[in-house]
């Protein structure tokens, strides 16, 4: 069972989306159906259907859920340091193409948002920044070519 890499932060926002699911989804979606068969016919009663495939993805998205959870190494990202770049890690970089200066904090799968600058340790940037220190360039494949990223700073945050 591989365990799965997340920040504290990324563990708290899974445990209250479990909540959430438990307390209020999962009991909306109960009351539903219970709505929904006093409808009569359930061969032919579509909010019944409904409310039976919401259940289902309810159930399988706390399932999932509870499984990353059970798996958890939560990184305590303040008390790491040094110079090269792993998981956790604030790094900045420059696009050598545009100049565009760039900043991305290394984080766990479910954790990644690009647009909060935020990328998954799978990613290709994260996999070609790993072990990498300030002053390296490192080469990304992307859909739309080759980009090379000069890292100017790398930070624990």
């Amino acid at each position: 069972m591989d365990k799965v890499p997340m920040t504290g932060e990324g563990y708290q926002a899974l445990d209250e989306e479990l909540k959430r699911l438990k307390t209020i989804e999962r009991p909306a979606v109960i009351a539903a159906i219970g709505e929904a068969r006093l409808h009569g016919d359930l061969s032919e009663n579509a909010e019944y259907h409904a409310a039976k495939d919401r259940q289902g993805w309810i159930e399988g998205q706390i399932a999932e859920i509870e499984d990353k959870m059970a798996r958890a190494q939560v990184i305590d990202v303040s008390k790491l340091s040094g110079k090269q770049i792993k998981f956790g890690a604030t790094v900045s970089v420059i696009d050598e193409d545009t100049e565009e200066p760039a900043r991305y904090q290394i984080v766990g799968e479910h954790e990644a948002n690009v647009r909060q600058g935020r990328v998954s340790i799978t990613s290709p940037i994260a996999r070609a920044m790993i072990g990498k220190e300030s002053g390296d360039v490192v080469e990304v494949t992307t859909p739309g070519g080759v980009k090379a990223y000069e890292i100017t700073k790398v930070e624990w945050v």
